[in-house]
């Protein structure tokens, strides 16, 4: 899901890029986030989430990823951002790692106040 907390990680990342900054956004693979979390509420299909995250003025290029660990490998990048809430499990541990083993930068961000995904479900189900 694509929400106003989404839009100023990209903002924040696109200004600590610099000026020449070209922000590539990773989006996960719903079928993939289901097939290790059969309880996952995935409200938008992969493309959806793609074709949003293209659309958001920050954001020069959306691709699709499967799993972390891999996805660093495969997505040419020098600076990875993440929120403070990632890095827990093996896939992100090993990501971490290969990006320390090749020199890439790892930055963390802070989440938006307020907002996250969870909440708008939750906002979403006491109106209906």
């Amino acid at each position: 899901m694509k929400h106003y907390g989404h839009k100023e990680l990209f903002r924040k990342a696109k200004e600590l890029g610099g000026p020449d900054c070209q922000l590539v956004v990773a989006v996960h693979d719903g079928e993939w986030i289901k097939k290790f979390k059969p309880d996952a509420e995935i409200v938008y299909s992969t493309q959806e989430r793609l074709e949003m995250v293209q659309q958001c003025r920050y954001v020069d290029e959306a691709v699709v990823y499967q799993t972390v660990d891999q996805g660093v490998r495969d997505i040419p990048f020098d600076i990875l951002l993440l929120g403070a809430d990632h890095g827990e499990h093996a896939a992100w541990k090993a990501a971490l790692a290969w990006c320390a083993e090749h020199g890439k930068t790892v930055m963390r961000t802070t989440r938006t106040e307020g907002i996250s995904s969870t909440i708008l479900r939750d906002r979403i189900r006491r109106l209906a």
